[in-house]
This record gives C-alpha cells, sequence and structure tokens, in this order.
C-alpha cells in the first residue's frame, strides 16, 4: 500500500515535545496513573494487582468490552473489536472498501479518514463542513451527491478539528441516506462525551443504523491518549468478524495494563468526564475573552462540543506563517488548516488541558511580532 504523509501527525513530531505551550492538542488533560488507580474499586485493584503481562483476548478483555458495552444502547461484548483508536480507521476501511468503491468523507477531517481509503484506490469525495451554518454537515449535500456506487460516507461529531456537533435531525437524515442507498456509514465518535449541553449528546450510529462501523476511546475525553485504547462497535456479525481477522495482522491483541487501566476510566467515567467539562468550559471562556480583544484579526466561532475549535485568520498573512511565528517567537503551538489540506486561513486550536492561560498570555504578548 503507497499511502500520504500523515502530515498532521508528522508536526506534532516535530514540535509538540519541544514547544513550551501546546495550543493545538486535541485530548484532555492527561489523568495520572496514580490518580486513576485511587478510583479502583476491590475487584479492578485485584485485577491490577493480580495482572499477568501475557496476550489478552484478541477481541479485548472481556471484563473491558462488558463495561464498554454500557455505553451503549443495544451494543453486546461480541460487537465491540478493542484496538488503538487510528489502527481502528485502518482496521474498518480495509474491511469495508475495495478498489474503485466511491467514498464520501467529512472535510475537513482528521487525514486517517480519507488518506485510506484513497491508499486502497477509492474516489473519495469530500462533504464539506459550512462555516456559516457554524461548520454544519448539510444532509441537503450529501443528498445530492450520494450515488448508487456509494460505498461508505464517512462522519465525525463532535467534529475535528471544527468543534461542530451534529443535530439529532442531521444524524437521522445521514442514516436515512445511507440506508436508502445500503452504505455503510463510519461515525468518527472520539469527542462523545464532551458536550457542552449534555442534551446535545448523540446516539451512536450503530444504534441507530445497522451498517454503522463506529469508533470510540480513552484518548480525548478521558485524557487516556497514552493507553492507546480504543475500539470498534457495529451491529453487522460478518463486518465484526472482518475485522477480527484483520487484526490478526495488526496488534493482535492490546496492552495488558491498558486494558485494566481503561475499565477503571470507564467505570469512573462520570466523575472523569464532569472535571474535563468543567475544565473545557474554563478554558473556552479564556479564548472567548482573547478572540473578543482581537476582532480584526481573527474570526471566532465558539464551538459546542470537544476540545477543539478551528478560528478563522483575518490577514494577508497564512495561517502557515502565522503558527509559525508563534512557534519560533512565543513558543505557543497552534495546528494550521494546511494540515487538514484545507487552505490558509484558518489554525486549529486546543482547549482540552490545563495551562491554557500561560498559552494564551504569550500568544497574546506576540501578536505585534506576527505582523497581521
Amino acid at each position: 500500500m503507497m499511502i500520504e504523509t500523515f502530515r498532521l501527525e508528522r508536526f506534532f513530531s516535530e514540535h509538540e515535545f519541544s514547544v513550551e505551550h501546546n495550543l493545538a492538542a486535541s485530548d484532555c488533560e492527561p489523568i495520572s496513573q496514580a490518580e486513576l488507580i485511587a478510583m479502583a474499586g476491590d475487584d479492578e485493584l485485584e485485577l491490577w494487582e493480580e495482572l499477568k503481562l501475557g496476550y489478552t483476548e484478541t477481541a479485548g478483555a472481556t471484563f473491558l468490552r462488558e463495561e464498554i458495552a454500557r455505553i451503549y444502547q443495544g451494543i453486546g461484548t461480541d460487537q465491540l473489536l478493542v484496538c488503538t483508536p487510528v489502527e481502528g480507521i485502518f482496521l474498518a476501511m480495509n474491511a469495508i472498501l475495495e478498489a474503485g468503491d466511491h467514498v464520501i468523507c467529512c472535510y475537513p477531517e482528521y487525514q486517517a479518514l480519507s488518506e485510506v481509503a484513497r491508499a486502497i484506490g477509492c474516489e473519495v469525495e469530500r462533504w464539506e463542513a459550512d462555516e456559516k451554518q457554524g461548520w454544519r454537515f448539510d444532509p441537503r449535500w450529501l443528498e445530492r451527491h450520494v450515488r448508487p456506487d456509494t460505498r461508505l460516507i464517512v462522519i465525525n461529531s463532535p467534529h475535528n478539528p471544527t468543534g461542530c456537533q451534529a443535530s439529532l435531525r442531521d444524524l437521522e437524515r445521514t442514516v436515512e441516506i445511507a440506508r436508502k442507498r445500503g452504505a455503510y456509514l463510519f461515525s468518527d465518535e472520539m469527542y462523545m462525551f464532551l458536550e457542552q449541553e449534555p442534551g446535545a449528546r448523540l446516539p451512536s450510529a450503530c444504534d441507530v443504523y445497522e451498517r454503522a462501523v463506529c469508533l470510540f476511546g480513552m484518548s480525548k475525553a478521558f485524557g487516556m491518549a497514552g493507553a492507546r485504547i480504543g475500539w470498534l462497535a457495529t451491529r453487522d456479525a460478518g463486518m465484526m468478524e472482518r475485522l477480527a481477522r484483520l487484526k490478526d495482522y495488526t496488534t493482535i491483541c492490546s496492552s495488558a495494563p491498558s486494558e485494566v487501566l481503561a475499565t477503571i476510566a470507564l467505570k469512573s467515567r462520570g466523575s472523569i468526564v464532569a472535571a474535563n467539562l468543567e475544565r473545557i468550559g474554563r478554558n473556552l471562556d479564556l479564548l472567548d475573552d482573547f478572540f473578543e480583544r482581537y476582532p480584526e484579526y481573527f474570526y471566532w466561532n465558539r464551538p459546542p462540543a470537544g476540545t477543539v475549535a478551528f478560528p478563522r485568520l483575518l490577514s494577508s498573512k497564512s495561517a502557515d506563517e502565522f503558527c509559525g511565528k508563534m512557534i519560533s517567537e512565543a513558543g505557543v503551538l497552534l495546528l494550521p488548516a494546511s494540515m487538514f489540506d484545507f487552505g490558509e486561513s484558518h489554525f486549529r486550536v486546543g482547549f482540552g488541558r490545563e495551562g491554557l492561560a500561560g498559552a494564551v498570555e504569550a500568544l497574546e504578548e506576540h501578536l505585534p511580532e506576527a505582523d497581521l
């Protein structure tokens, strides 16, 4: 397979651990192992203390899948496959697609959502978010562009990089369009639980559509990116079998310690997510104040969900130039829209971690040097 360079990941590889202020991160504040172990009940503590570092079940430890299943309305343990999050994208695309298939993918997008399909040899058509509608993915566009040979529709809500949250009606309409064509629906739900209004939370697509394959995991809402635990959920038994067979050629099984840690976190999800939402609220207030002070430089679309937003730069300078200056002169990491192949006017900002106040202060101090 010949696959293009993953621009975003190469960018982070170069800058993420060398800047003073990471204002581009998409996860919540990482939780410490000690803090997580302190949340463990007696059963989980026994699992942790007696853990043997051997192979685990290919599908994921039963105790972990039992806890994951509680997130969904109609998904059982045999309808779940534990994997790393980006591995889940790779597995699903290869299980669903063949060369020549037509794929419709949300845009801008996490590059793996479209690039794996392109590398397989598919025709990928971009379903672009409408900034004027708060970065909405309008199902009317989808209805006009879906084709008899459309094999897969790829959605992502809450959305990376804009923070857009689809409405229930838009999700239902998207499912209706996919079902009418017999297309699969891949739903990237990595930012689920991070809706600022709890009533806005959508059901998982696999709970409402029999040909949906859904991705979720511990990286974003739980602040456990380093655990490398995610999963795929689907009610399609044949699809689950194909996914499992492909996984035999990738990771085979997950990390035994990570499975226990993920189980502890899922059992404590109420308190973990509440703390992360409180931090997100504080950080969004700081960003609101910042962008309000500089309306001549930035257009700010306050996101309703997730940990990232996609402000627009109102300048003759490109976002690449602006972000480059902020890295070299302010020590602040921002992610230019070129990492999403989305022009030169936007940049991604993350607000799920502590330390945002210091990052904004450094950004503001060096704005004059950016010569916007």
